[in-house]
């Protein structure tokens, strides 16, 4: 088998973990507030990260090095992660997965003045083209931008903070510590944000298989890429995550009769189409480095 191969088949593992994650995401609105799903996902995620790491043997990998960064990079995807959860519970899922889908698309706009990147013709027409999709997708000019659509915008800003504070992270930590503050640090900040009020409803028999779902399916999803990406380019593996879309849209209409939008697609065929421009062109400017 070769790697183009194995990276699709460890992509097919990570749709399958974020659309397991995002339908009992969806299950669990009416149980659970977002902030109680961060913390039971980050309780479970910490003990299969401990796990893992003292299975292989990368425990002693667990520092205070850039600890004020690991703080910030948790707050601001638990700040991300708790909008996408609230969005999944306003708008379809497809619709909301169509805005995921321009996180790449900040990354490109917020590098220059957070990482010092260079904003490349190819870069602000690859931005240009994203957001052309996004104006499709919400089609403020019919429908309005209702608060489910800015909520699933903003959590896609977060989202790309989030890719930009792990990029330097990783200059500084291995993974074990990057997934170990992850778990830890947003534990608390689910606890303190679940239990300010006194207030914490505890899993049920009901919501128990959800509550571990999400929290195996978030960390399943996150190694598949990190594998995929190993094995194959970005410019094989980016488009394959989009396949995302019409397999949420398909279930949504089966299990929740969410009708299936023709302009969500079109409008993520525009964001897909920027993303993968900036891809390409990525990739064979490294190719010629």
């Amino acid at each position: 088998m070769n790697n183009t191969l194995r990276a699709c088949l460890w992509m097919i593992g990570a749709i399958t973990s974020f659309t397991l994650m995002a339908l009992s995401g969806r299950t669990l609105a009416g149980a659970h507030d977002t902030f109680e799903i961060m913390m039971y996902r980050s309780a479970f995620g910490i003990l299969i990260v401990l796990g893992v790491a003292k299975w292989a043997g990368t425990l002693g990998q667990i520092n205070r090095d850039a600890l004020g960064l690991q703080v910030l990079r948790n707050v601001v995807h638990f700040t991300g992660q708790n909008m996408w959860f609230y969005a999944l519970t306003l708008i379809p899922l497809a619709q909301l997965f169509a805005f995921e889908f321009t996180t790449p698309l900040w990354v490109i706009l917020l590098s220059p003045l957070l990482l010092g990147e260079r904003l490349t013709g190819v870069r602000i027409l690859a931005a240009f083209t994203g957001f052309v999709g996004i104006l499709i997708v919400a089609r403020p000019s019919v429908d309005g931008v209702s608060m489910g659509m800015l909520v699933a915008a903003g959590c896609a800003v977060f989202f790309a903070l989030t890719f930009i504070t792990t990029k330097q992270l990783t200059r500084r930590q291995t993974i074990t510590g990057i997934m170990f503050y992850l778990t830890l640090i947003q534990l608390v900040l689910g606890m303190i944000a679940s239990g300010w009020d006194g207030d914490i409803t505890l899993p049920t028999p009901q919501t128990l298989p959800f509550l571990l779902a999400i929290g195996l399916c978030g960390l399943v999803a996150h190694f598949c890429i990190a594998k995929a990406l190993s094995l194959a380019s970005a410019a094989v593996v980016s488009p394959i995550d989009f396949a995302r879309l019409p397999v949420i849209a398909i279930l949504a209409m089966f299990l929740y009769d969410e009708p299936l939008d023709f302009w969500v697609f079109v409008g993520a065929t525009l964001i897909f189409a920027g993303n993968y421009l900036n891809i390409m062109m990525e990739t064979r400017r490294a190719d010629t480095a």
